[in-house]
């Protein structure tokens, strides 16, 4: 079965610095995957790679099977990016925007689709309105559009809805998920963690131009061994025998850390013990975004042991 995605050994180099470095990694068709890591880490770089916007130092890059660089007119094809400028030609309306990029993939007849993608991506009112005069989430819904417009199979979101509003989240969420039950690729970069939890079923995290973790996000987050819960108290004060479990506290306001859920009874008896009144309490279970600080910290501190 062919790759939806498939990067080998990919480098890339500005001078002195490293922006990626030997990136290995292989993405199933049909998959909902996220491309996950800190400002900086080389994700935008490595979707300019994909898409042919800039050349692998070394490696080669594959889309549907295509090489980007020897077989660039096929792998340009068969992708869709998203990227997170907001880059749009101010003397076209929406629609004329969308006919002028089926035109560059030689659609001459695409009304109906170009229409469905206007109505799922609540573009209808705004169809024949000039580009220059749409605000920043409506022409991020443009963007959208028209990596759709060609119906590729591997769609590449890149921050897709920084900075638009809930409603857009939603109505986007919503058609990008019909598109990938569908069969279609999808590569989310978001820094909205609780988007890739929900969304995504494997991450990729990188650290540094590097891949310091490739799995599952159910693996990723049933690995996690402990619990939190928050307790808000009266007196705000947590008894001397409940300290040691203590990550945070802010006014009257404590998170505490378990290993399993049988230790909330102790927390509960010694609690009773120095007759402090619980006014809330939330157990709170662990997530990618605790999974993503854990990572990022514990590949920080392997860097600084090595230096």
């Amino acid at each position: 079965m062919t790759s939806a995605i498939e990067i080998r050994q990919v480098h890339k180099r500005f001078g002195p610095l490293y922006a990626l470095c030997g990136v290995d990694l292989e993405i199933n068709a049909g998959e909902f995957f996220a491309l996950l890591g800190p400002n900086g880490a080389g994700k935008t770089t490595l979707i300019n790679i994909i898409a042919g916007l800039a050349l692998a130092s070394s490696g080669s890059v594959r889309v549907m099977g295509h090489d980007v660089v020897t077989g660039y007119r096929e792998a340009r094809s068969m992708l869709g990016v998203v990227p997170q400028e907001l880059v749009f030609d101010p003397f076209f309306t929406v629609r004329e925007t969308l006919v002028f990029q089926s035109g560059y993939y030689g659609l001459k007849k695409n009304n109906s689709w170009i229409d469905e993608i206007i109505h799922h991506l609540d573009l209808a009112d705004k169809a024949d309105t000039n580009m220059r005069s749409l605000s920043g989430g409506m022409k991020r819904r443009v963007l959208v559009a028209q990596a759709l417009v060609h119906k590729p199979p591997v769609i590449v979101l890149d921050e897709p809805t920084a900075g638009v509003d809930v409603e857009l989240r939603q109505s986007l969420w919503r058609f990008i998920r019909q598109l990938n039950r569908n069969g279609h690729t999808v590569v989310l970069t978001t820094h909205y963690l609780e988007e890739a939890e929900a969304l995504c079923d494997r991450v990729a995290m990188l650290k540094k131009g590097s891949i310091c973790v490739l799995d599952s996000i159910r693996n990723l987050v049933s690995n996690i061994s402990e619990y939190r819960i928050r307790l808000r108290l009266s007196p705000g004060t947590l008894p001397a025998a409940l300290q040691p479990l203590t990550i945070s506290h802010d006014q009257g306001c404590y998170v505490l850390a378990i290993e399993e859920y049988s230790q909330l009874e102790n927390v509960m008896a010694a609690l009773r013990v120095a007759q402090t009144q619980i006014l809330e309490l939330q157990i709170l279970q662990p997530d990618l975004e605790e999974v993503f600080v854990k990572i990022m910290h514990d590949a920080e501190s392997l860097e600084s042991a090595s230096a």
